[in-house]
């Protein structure tokens, strides 16, 4: 094995050559005397650890250590000082150090605190190449896909994972936005902190503003209580918007200055907050014709759009069918085996296979897991025939039909675009609500919302289950 190399900075000769007797039986070691001289060293040398002093003269090893972060140099830093304070050792972790050990420590708590940080370091590596192995196998988190179009997905997403850069998803609706976000996140260094989601189109207009920035005691009627906003509760994490596209232009103006700014008012107040947030934002709509047409700020667009993912459509990249089905088949097995015949293992027949290749899924991966799971609850026995498929699916067409007749002609020949809307998702919740005999839970599944977002928009757009 390598012998791996440890740096140790400190202005004092007898304090290096201290730690140097201490560690050289296990590990290479180098020595600076001088923040300067540290920076040189390290360039050249890549320990595995730095072993630094707080007190040096020119520079000082916090100025070093930020310095060191800023730069993007993750090298661990076991900060080794005189100054015996927990202010000190606070502000050094603040800054980035791995740990903290104050001189006159016992030798063999030395030579365990280095070992261990080194041995971390090397595991975060080892996760760091498996991770990578994945991705160039087609996997990113819960994410799976061998095809050209998603491994460049996943390569670019883990690029980006570990920094602060705002990202921006597009893709149509149910591609994984969502788990793509939550994945970023997983890896990000903010992965310990808050993941903050909202549904800018599941929540109505007038209630939008409040979820994300909050609001004061008796800012408006109703408003019993100091609420905070998801950008606070994400402060330190990730804020993910979903469908930004259906964000209405006023709240767009308050999160293009919350952005610029990593300020935010309360509703009902006039103090700024700060926040530290980065934010992924997604959406299905193509928010360039969204800014043509006047709906979608072009300041706020191109704040979000530092780095852009752009997730294929299932019907492009089909050849990710198989590896898709075996996936969901062994996570729906584990989930419905003890109910079903699942415990024996489920296939599929020529015939299923077949048909789900020809099949352009409009609903994406989402209705592809929901076609399998219906099938295997329903399948009487170790293999998914045709006729346990979805109908859309066994007459080839997608279930939510061309808008067509009067009903069609009604909605086209609407003036108000928002009206033509609120009719469409009147008549859209409808059908889906009576393709699961109106059980909220199964349709907020099926729609990508969650359970607690339909129910208000069901209360929002007045549809009541017929007989109430």
């Amino acid at each position: 094995m390598k012998t791996r190399t440890l740096l140790i900075v400190d202005d004092e000769p007898a304090a290096r050559y201290g730690m140097r007797r201490v560690l050289e039986g296990n590990f290479r070691i180098v020595e600076a005397g001088s923040a300067g001289e540290a920076r040189e060293v390290s360039s050249r040398e890549a320990p595995a650890l730095i072993l630094l002093d707080l007190i040096m003269p020119d520079e000082d090893g916090l100025s070093f250590l930020r310095a060191l972060r800023a730069s993007g140099d993750e090298t661990p830093v076991l900060v080794v000082s005189a100054l015996d304070t927990a202010g000190t050792a606070v502000e050094a972790l603040q800054h980035g150090a791995n740990d903290y050990i104050v001189k006159g420590f016992d030798i063999e708590e030395l030579r365990k605190r280095v070992a261990n940080l080194v041995q971390l370091a090397e595991l975060d590596v080892e996760n760091q190449r498996l991770r990578r192995e994945l991705v160039a196998d087609g996997q990113f988190g819960r994410m799976l896909g061998g095809s050209a179009a998603m491994r460049r997905v996943f390569e670019i997403a883990e690029r980006v994972a570990p920094t602060d850069t705002t990202v921006l998803i597009l893709g149509e609706s149910g591609t994984g936005k969502d788990l793509l976000a939550q994945e970023i996140h997983n890896r990000s260094p903010r992965a310990e902190k808050a993941f903050v989601a909202v549904n800018c189109a599941a929540l109505p207009e007038h209630l939008i503003e409040s979820e994300l920035f909050g609001y004061e005691r008796g800012a408006f009627t109703g408003a019993a209580q100091l609420r905070k906003g998801r950008f606070e509760l994400a402060s330190g994490g990730t804020l993910f918007l979903d469908e930004i596209g259906d964000m209405n232009s006023v709240t767009q103006a308050k999160v293009l200055r919350a952005l610029e700014n990593r300020q935010i008012e309360r509703l009902g107040s006039s103090q700024s907050i700060d926040v530290d947030v980065r934010v992924i934002s997604a959406t299905h709509r193509d928010l360039a014709a969204e800014i043509s047409a006047g709906r979608f700020r072009q300041d706020l667009y191109y704040r979000l759009r530092v780095v852009t993912l752009e997730i294929p459509a299932l019907r492009t990249h089909k050849e990710d069918l198989p590896l898709l089905i075996e996936a969901s088949l062994a996570q729906l097995g584990a989930r419905h085996g003890p109910q079903t015949q699942l415990e024996r293992g489920v296939g599929l027949s020529p015939e299923a296979i077949q048909l789900l290749r020809r099949y352009d899924w409009p609903g994406n991966v989402r209705e592809l897991r929901n076609a399998l799971e219906r099938a295997l609850v329903l399948c009487r026995g170790s293999e998914i025939g045709a006729a346990d498929l979805p109908e859309e699916i066994r007459q080839n067409q997608a279930s939510i039909a061309p808008l067509e007749g009067r009903a069609g002609d009604a909605l086209l020949s609407e003036v108000d675009f928002r009206e033509a809307k609120r009719k469409f998702e009147i008549a859209y919740l409808k059908r889906k609500l009576e393709e699961h005999k109106w059980n909220v839970s199964q349709t907020a599944t099926e729609i990508g919302l969650q359970r607690q977002s339909l129910q208000e928009k069901l209360r929002e757009l007045g549809i009541q289950r017929p007989g109430k």
